[in-house]
This record gives structure tokens, C-alpha cells and sequence, in this order.
């Protein structure tokens, strides 16, 4: 089954077309808040004046009604709107004009002109009631209002623009679900309330009486959406039989106002909301989704395997579920963890690089501290003593001697600063501006051979930092939680989250996944080159690289079955690529031993997404990136 995520269409949201008795208008500010921010389709099999359709304007949608001249009206609108209006416009309101207009067999009519008297009755007959004779003849009698709005041309427009979103059917509620009702569907149902004397003749715009074992029968159909995996929005009256029919669904009470008594002492009610989740859990492929405009304030860099250009589709993807915290457990270039701050979750963030913890130090942890002027006139002050590690360790192979002075005076004067973090939004800047400052931002090679004479090359390293300084400045913010940067092993973290994020180094035999040796440089700036195995007799003077189980084939295979066990009680995204071993089946077989449901997301190089196998195989890019999700 493909799915989507429902999108607001871009109409101005219209007002119902027919003035209804028992609609939802006065209750969209309870079932708006309650109906789910994403589902495959719209589906209200009970639709009369269909005040929720109109709210949400889904973008697919299945509305059904057992009325004829209902579906008739919406069919007419959806298809050919300015003809109605005309109609409606050659209408005339008096007395005697509605008892002749509602005398005319609709039968001699078009089905334009049937559509046109059905709104024109609606709107001047009495409470916009329907109710017939023992003949099937519209009885109601004249509204005596002084002067009915029937020809709302705007409205009308507007509604036609969202009724082309939507299949409209005539039928009975049972055979509309039953062909078309699906996993991760929205349907809401509004039957005749109970109790049946007072609600049977008029409640509904319907020629047809539901009784209470039709209610019994209804009961039994939202279960079976239940266990298809439907969310289901029912609205009745509050009545004991509600409360017997759904007990084990969430129900609420709200009061309303009746506008189909006579008499105002007795136009008042309880209406109750029964929400049925889906018993299955709905995993909705994402096609876009839209990022918090704090997203686009993390400096961006140049790091291996940086998932700058999937947050969308991550975030898509963990929307789904019911989550507060995080744990963005291989963090990197600590993007996605500034993605989850930004939307307003706790972040536990980590990773066993120095740089990168430095990084989430400066911009995930920290919620309010930035660098000032004071600040920096110590960090640039060039009346120190340095030892000159950078300058003679490193001289001629990354930066020139200037360069790399600037860099001892930046290590010297750190200490000075007193908080920490002042101390990692310095170093985090520093280590931006190497990274920029760097032709293809890695420290594998020495020299300048990859010089294309782009503007981050021409700038002084001082230049980039200071350029470094005002974007991280601009990037911290405080997003009311406590959140946390960690500087250690993936396999030895306890925390615990709601959701883990896993972006661990991908396997390959066709490339190395050795982070050290592409960052040495940066990673030895944060470390200060303490606690390292310098290698001398190297080219680019890099140190020994950390241990990491992910070096193998067999050592990442433990190791995700290590972390799937440990946070089996988690929701898990994990991002892995389609040439990297474990293959995509061993992957999901490792994580099926501890979820009871996993989907996998394909990304190609345009990041297009798809969860059908035969469309991700079908796609001809060479190398996909896959989202793993088990829950």
C-alpha cells in the first residue's frame, strides 16, 4: 500500500454548505486537536454538512452519504460549481416561492437544479432540518427568515476546490469502509446520536432512521478498524449505551448546544468524543516535512557523512511516534541533534570523536551562553607564550606558518576563558575553521593540491574563525530542557531515551570508515594531542585511530545486535548505507530479533524516499541510504 503524508491544501478553509442539525461546527475545536497530524486518507462515511471535511481539508479523501440528493449536491459542486451558483442566483426567496420550490418533484429536474434546491431548502426551511412524509415528500416547513444567505458564491467556490480532493460516494457506512477503509486511514464517524425517540427522525439529513442495533453494528465495525489500524474520531450524544459500546476506547464529554428544539431550555446537551487508536502502529513514508527555521542556523560543515540534507526525512520519519528525549548516539557532525533540540525535545547527544562532542558541547548542551567581545579579545591576544606545537609539529603540511601560529595563540588563550562553554564554542570555531579553511575539509593529504579557489581558501584561518564565531553565536539557543553533550564509546553508553538515533561508521570493503584519519588534525586540537599515540614517521602526522567494533564485518554485526538489545525499549532510527555491510536484510533481520515492527526507508543520491522493495530495487542509482526504523 503506498502511503503519503496528508497536506493542507493552499485554499482558503470554506464554511459547510448546508446548514446542519447536529454539526460539528461548534465542535472542531475538540476534534481538531485530536485528529492525527499525519494519515493516508480521509475517510467520513456519515457526511451531511461535513464541517470536519472542510476543516482539514485533507488531500485524498473517501466522504459518503446514504442520501441521494446529498451526494448529488457534492458531486455537482465538486464538478461544476458556476452552474449551481447560476441557479441558485435565479432563485427567488419569499413565503410562497419556498412552498413551490419545495413542492417540485426532483425528479423533473437536472441534477444541477436538484443541487441547487437542495441547498436553497436547507438554508430557508425551518432549523435546516430534513423530514419527509409517508410519500418521501420534503415536509419541512418555511424558515420565516428575513433574509437567508443561500448563494454564497465565495464560499461555494471554496468548497468546490476542496471537494476535488475527494471520492464521493453514495452507500450505506458498512459497504463505504469495508472497500475502502485502510491501515493508517482517518475516519470520523457522526451517526444518528442516541437516544433513538428523540434523534431518529431528524438528527441526520438522511431518509433512513438508525436505530440501536444499528448503533450495536457500529460499535462492532470501529473495532474492526481498531484492529486494522485506523485512527477513528466517533461522535454521540452522552448516553449510557456510548459508555457500554466503546469502554475500552478513550471517551470524552463535552456540552453543545442543540439547534433542533423548539423551545431554548432544551437546546442544551452533552456531546461525547470516543478516540480509537490504531491498534498497529502506522509508518508513513515521508516526502517532505517542514523543519523548525532554527534547523537552518546550525553552521553547516563539511563532514563525512553529515545528514544535513535528510533531516527532513528523519524528522519525518520520528514524528510519527510519541517521544519527549533522544539519544543521537553516534552524533558526528551533530546536526541531527540540533534538529531534535530545535523541535523542542531532550537530546542526549554522543560520540567518541573529541571535535564532534566539542561541537553538541557548544550548540546542543549549551542554551545560552555566547562568545562576547571581551571574550575574544583574550582569545586574539597575541602577548602570550605559546609552545608552538602546531607551528613546528605541523609546519608546511596543512595550513601556512601564520595559520598555524594563529592556532597556538587560539590554544593558548582557551584556558583563559573560565566557562566551559565558552571554551567548546571556541574550540568548535576553530575546529569550523580548519575544517573550511582545508580543500575537501579532511587532513588524509598534505598541501594544496585540491585548491579550486573558492572564497574559504582565500581567507586567513583568523578570518574563518572569527566568521565561525558569529555563526555559532547566532546558533545557540534555549530550548527549555536540559540537554546533554557526552564525549565517549557508543558501546559503553547507558543512557536511555524515548528515541535513538543511530548514525554509526558505515562497513565497507570498498572504503575505510577511519573518522580519525580523515579529522586527525581537528580531533588532536580538541584533545590538545593528549591521551594520543602520535604516529612521527607518518606523512600527515596523525595519531593511532581509536578501537571501533565497526572496523569489521563481524565486529558491526555484534555490535548492532549489542545496541538493538540494549534499547529494544526504544523507538530506533538508523541510518546506514545500501553498500555497507550488514546488507539491508541482515540489518533487518538483527533488528526484528528485538522490534516487533521495522520498516527501512531508501534514500538515493536525490533523496526521493520509498519502503517498497521493488521501488527501491527498480531505482538506478548505484548507492541508497537507508532509514531503519523498528518500534
Amino acid at each position: 500500500m503506498k502511503t503519503q503524508i496528508v497536506q493542507v491544501a493552499s485554499i482558503t478553509p470554506p464554511k459547510p454548505v448546508l446548514k446542519w442539525a447536529g454539526g460539528k461546527q461548534q465542535m472542531l475545536d475538540i476534534l481538531l486537536p485530536n485528529a492525527p497530524k499525519k494519515y493516508n486518507k480521509y475517510i467520513e462515511p456519515f457526511f451531511g454538512g461535513g464541517a470536519l471535511f472542510f476543516a482539514l481539508l485533507p488531500e485524498k479523501a473517501i466522504i459518503a452519504d446514504s442520501n441521494p440528493e446529498i451526494i448529488n449536491l457534492y458531486r455537482c459542486l465538486s464538478e461544476n460549481v458556476e452552474d449551481v451558483i447560476s441557479i441558485l442566483k435565479t432563485m427567488p426567496y419569499s413565503k410562497e416561492d419556498y412552498y413551490e420550490i419545495r413542492a417540485t418533484n426532483p425528479d423533473t429536474l437536472t441534477p444541477m437544479q436538484q443541487a441547487a434546491r437542495t441547498i436553497y431548502l436547507n438554508k430557508t426551511c425551518f432549523n435546516g432540518l430534513y423530514r419527509v412524509n409517508k410519500k418521501g415528500q420534503f415536509n419541512v416547513p418555511f424558515g420565516k427568515q428575513k433574509n437567508p444567505n443561500y448563494c454564497d458564491e465565495q464560499n461555494l467556490r471554496a468548497a468546490s476546490e476542496a471537494l476535488k480532493n475527494a471520492e464521493i460516494v453514495l452507500g450505506d457506512y458498512k459497504d463505504v469502509l469495508g472497500r475502502y477503509a485502510e491501515l493508517g486511514d482517518l475516519i470520523f464517524l457522526d451517526p444518528p446520536y442516541l437516544p433513538i425517540s428523540e434523534y431518529a427522525d431528524f438528527k441526520r439529513y438522511t431518509k433512513e432512521q438508525f436505530y440501536e442495533e444499528d448503533h450495536h453494528e457500529l460499535a462492532q465495525e470501529v473495532k474492526r478498524l481498531h484492529e486494522l489500524g485506523c485512527h477513528v474520531l466517533l461522535t454521540n450524544s452522552n448516553h449510557p449505551l456510548v459508555y457500554e459500546l466503546y469502554d475500552e476506547f478513550k471517551i470524552s464529554v463535552y456540552p453543545t448546544r442543540r439547534s433542533i428544539n423548539s423551545k431554548g431550555s432544551k437546546r442544551k446537551g452533552e456531546d461525547v468524543l470516543v478516540k480509537v487508536e490504531p491498534k498497529k502502529q502506522i509508518f508513513v513514508v515521508p516526502e517532505k516535512i517542514q523543519l523548525s527555521p532554527q534547523v537552518s542556523l546550525y553552521p553547516s560543515t563539511r563532514y563525512m557523512g553529515s545528514k544535513q540534507n535528510l533531516l527532513e526525512y528523519i524528522l519525518g520519519v520520528a514524528e510519527q511516534f510519541k517521544f519527549e528525549t533522544v539519544l543521537d548516539l553516534f552524533s558526528g557532525s551533530g546536526v541531527v541533534s540540533y534538529l531534535f533540540k530545535a523541535h523542542n525535545k531532550q537530546v542526549i547527544s554522543n560520540d567518541y570523536m573529541a571535535f564532534s562532542a566539542c561541537i553538541t558541547k557548544a550548540l546542543v548542551e549549551n542554551n545560552n551562553t555566547t562568545l562576547n567581545e571581551r571574550d575574544l579579545a583574550i582569545l586574539l591576544d597575541t602577548n602570550v607564550l605559546t609552545d608552538n606545537l602546531v607551528s613546528e609539529t605541523f609546519k608546511g603540511l596543512y595550513f601556512e606558518d601564520e595559520d598555524n601560529q594563529f592556532i597556538d595563540i587560539i590554544r593558548t588563550n582557551l584556558s583563559r576563558l573560565r566557562d566551559q562553554y565558552k571554551r567548546a564554542l571556541a574550540q568548535a570555531s576553530l575546529v569550523r575553521a580548519c575544517l573550511k579553511k582545508r580543500p575537501r575539509g579532511i587532513f588524509t593529504y598534505t598541501g594544496y593540491r585540491y585548491d579550486d579557489g573558492r572564497r574559504d581558501l582565500t581567507l586567513s584561518l583568523k578570518e574563518q574563525f572569527l566568521e565561525a564565531v558569529e555563526q555559532m553565536n547566532l546558533a545557540v539557543f534555549d530550548n527549555g530542557k536540559a540537554n546533554k553533550s557526552r564525549h565517549g564509546d557508543a558501546m559503553e553508553c547507558k543512557q536511555k531515551a524515548d528515541l535513538v538515533y543511530m548514525d554509526p561508521p558505515y562497513f565497507s570493503p570498498l572504503s575505510d570508515n577511519e573518522y580519525v584519519r580523515r579529522y586527525h588534525f581537528v580531533e588532536g586540537l580538541v584533545r590538545d594531542w593528549k591521551g594520543v599515540e602520535m604516529q612521527w614517521h607518518t606523512k600527515t602526522k596523525k595519531f593511532k585511530s581509536y578501537p571501533t567494533p565497526f572496523s569489521s564485518r563481524n565486529g558491526a554485526y555484534e555490535a548492532f545486535d549489542i545496541l538493538f538489545k540494549r534499547y529494544k525499549d526504544s523507538i530506533l532510527i538508523v541510518s546506514y548505507s545500501s553498500n555497507s555491510l550488514p546488507t539491508k536484510d541482515e540489518m533487518i533481520g538483527l533488528m526484528t530479533k528485538y522490534k516487533e515492527n521495522v520498516e527501512v526507508v531508501a534514500v538515493d543520491h536525490r533523496y526521493s524516499f520509498g519502503n517498497q522493495g521493488h521501488k527501491v530495487e527498480d531505482n538506478n542509482n548505484l548507492v541508497k541510504e537507508y532509514l531503519f526504523v523498528g518500534y
